[in-house]
């Protein structure tokens, strides 16, 4: 089986982001970047299949030059090698799908599997729009039933199910969890409760500097500028009042009456 597994280059979640002077964009200086936490999770899921079903990982990624420091670490993962498409221009999800699309195309794989969202925009529109342009089934939000192994048995297996060209998976809906059958090949965007991605180790981090990544321009794959969705002001989110400590509650209730107006 061939599994395609996309990563994307975000700020790490860890750090404070601060709007850049003119407003339209963050402060990049000294930003740490890391790959977005629900692609560790796509790939963690990509490699527990082809553990489990024979064949290969290759890890897809669209960003600047040093995003393929984010392709290295999911090869240090354990992915197979690597595709990167080389642009300093970021892409809204219906040209970043457009791109994928194309690279679904060269490389034919059996299944895609991608974070149901990145950390940095939290779009979560990727998996849907690459779905409909391949005509290819999805399956979202796809999750992992916690009481179907043991805490050990989680940890090595995939929740994923393959059997006679389609994948069983476990996705969470509204309300609860629901069983389904995808035809393939298919698209599939992971859940948090999906895995825990594992770390790299230090024989994966060798291995991965000689591993395969191939390049790609940006020109070969988009027809100008196919970005439809553009950033024009960033506004930080309202500072919160400081509380009020009060001395009983009689003053308690008469805030909240008279001030508040909740009571």
């Amino acid at each position: 089986m061939k599994i395609l597994v996309t990563v994307k280059r975000v700020e790490d979640p860890e750090i404070k982001i601060k709007i850049n002077a003119a407003g339209d964009g963050i402060e990049t200086d000294q930003m740490k970047y890391v790959v977005n936490p629900f692609d560790e999770i796509a790939v963690e899921e990509a490699l527990r299949l082809r553990d489990a079903a024979g064949g290969e990982v290759v890890v897809a990624s669209i960003g600047v030059e040093d995003t393929t420091h984010q392709i290295r670490t999911a090869l240090a993962m354990g992915g197979d090698r690597g595709v990167h498409v080389v642009s300093e221009q970021a892409l809204d999800p219906w040209a970043a799908a457009t791109v994928m699309k194309k690279i679904a195309e060269d490389e034919k794989p059996d299944v895609i599997i991608m974070g149901k969202q990145a950390v940095d925009d939290d779009m979560g529109q990727m998996g849907g729009l690459l779905a409909a342009m391949l005509d290819w089934g999805l399956a979202s939000f796809v999750s992992k039933e916690a009481s179907l192994e043991s805490e050990d048995e989680k940890n090595k297996l995939t929740g994923l199910k393959h059997e006679d060209g389609r994948l069983e998976v476990i996705r969470e809906v509204d309300g609860g969890l629901e069983t389904m059958a995808v035809k393939l090949p298919a698209v599939l965007t992971t859940e948090l409760r999906l895995n825990v991605p594992r770390y790299a180790s230090l024989p994966g981090i060798m291995k991965a500097k000689k591993k395969e990544i191939k390049k790609i321009a940006i020109a070969e794959m988009l027809d100008g500028d196919a970005t439809r969705v553009k950033v024009t002001k960033l506004d930080p989110p309202a500072q919160r009042q400081a509380g009020v400590i009060v001395e009983d509650v009689a003053a308690l209730v008469d805030k909240l009456r008279n001030e508040a107006k909740v009571l």
